[in-house]
């Protein structure tokens, strides 16, 4: 592989949306080439930033083979590919993945991530893998409704998730979901908790670094809003950074991973999901941290020493800007959030816009966390995407 900071080297990101655009912003600041391989019919986020853009399927490996050749390293955006393809890709075409495959296997679905991180001896939340109607309304016996039904695979912002408050309820979404079509479908049991939280953690082979544990604000089972530092004890937010580096360690992960956690009203820490890309939970750390976990991400990937991830400023209060209508994609109102001292401005570049969709983020650094959050929901509230 060439030297990560020679002009003729080129990263090659496996899905094209915003996650991969800030990452290869990062990747440009140090000279790389970037090419990326998208997916989707439509033109995405990356695309339009450099004249090595490839189109197909996750599930056909010639499709992907040319692309993989170009790249000196490729990483991954989503986790929408198997890492059986990712196994064979590699192989193929000579070119090293991070994460690897294996470290990808060990969580690249919902099942199979739960039962290796429990096996690690890291807090889960209860769940089990349902094949048959009885499981719906055994699980719901067990661990008391409503309860999550999840797709073992695919699932985001609240996509691929159902609510079961009931047996006739669970059936229909288990059916829904694509259970009775063979896919795998997981139950997990909601849990009393007082915050969401967060961790973002790099490693590679010079070492690691741990970002600050902030907090995650849900509605409709979509970040709106993250909160950095987590308002919880420094007891807590140093056992979630421990569990965060213990999971990574536990899949041996070269690269950038994201952990998000539930903390019970016992005080008990539970790993909900993982990661393994940089995360929206870690937007914040453009313009929060000294570096953020985009050039963290490229970093790592690329073998050269990890930056520091400490805050810039006490606070950082990120906002998810979803669209707010079917249109194309054009950003209104926003003239108060880009003069906002020490506010941050991000629009992913999508074309088009539609309700719930994160089409950007803002992020403005203060002092006192509460009012920085609360000056951030106001500059943000008349923003119309």
């Amino acid at each position: 592989m060439k030297h990560p900071l020679n002009s003729h080297f080129k990263i090659g990101f496996l899905g094209a949306g915003q996650l991969a655009r800030m990452s290869a912003l990062q990747a440009f600041r140090y000279g790389m080439q970037v090419a990326v391989f998208s997916d989707r019919p439509e033109n995405e986020p990356v695309q339009f930033m450099t004249p090595y853009s490839y189109s197909g399927s996750f599930d056909e490996l010639d499709s992907m083979l040319e692309f993989a050749e170009s790249c000196d390293v490729i990483t991954l955006e989503n986790e929408f590919i198997d890492s059986e393809i990712l196994v064979q890709l590699q192989d193929k075409s000579g070119t090293p993945i991070y994460p690897s495959p294996k470290s990808f296997s060990l969580i690249e679905n919902k099942l199979i991530e739960k039962q290796t991180f429990e096996s690690a001896g890291i807090p889960v939340t209860p769940y089990k893998l349902i094949q048959s109607s009885g499981d719906l309304t055994d699980f719901g016996s067990a661990h008391g409704w409503p309860y999550m039904l999840k797709s073992s695979k695919g699932g985001y912002d609240g996509y691929g998730n159902e609510t079961v408050r009931n047996g006739t309820e669970a059936i229909a979404a288990f059916e829904k979901l694509g259970g009775k079509a063979g896919r795998d479908i997981l139950a997990e049991a909601f849990v009393d908790f007082t915050h969401e939280l967060a961790v973002q953690v790099a490693r590679n082979e010079t070492g690691h670094v741990v970002y600050p544990c902030c907090e995650t604000v849900q509605k409709n089972h979509i970040c709106v809003a993250v909160k950095t530092p987590a308002p919880v004890s420094n007891e807590i937010q140093k056992r979630a950074q421990q569990l965060a580096l213990k999971a990574t360690k536990a899949i041996d992960g070269k690269g950038i991973y994201a952990y998000e956690f539930f903390l019970t009203t016992d005080g008990e820490l539970l790993l909900n999901e993982s990661a393994p890309r940089p995360h929206n939970s870690g937007h914040y750390t453009i313009e929060g941290c000294i570096t953020s976990q985009f050039e963290n991400h490229v970093r790592a990937v690329c073998g050269l020493p990890l930056g520091n991830t400490t805050l810039i400023k006490p606070a950082a209060v990120m906002i998810n800007l979803l669209g707010t209508h079917n249109r194309d994609a054009f950003v209104e109102h926003a003239g108060v959030a880009v003069s906002e001292p020490d506010g941050h401005l991000h629009s992913y570049g999508k074309l088009q816009s539609k309700p719930g969709r994160k089409m950007g983020h803002f992020t403005l650094l203060g002092v006192e966390q509460e009012q920085v959050y609360k000056r951030a929901l106001e500059v943000t509230k008349s923003i119309e995407i």
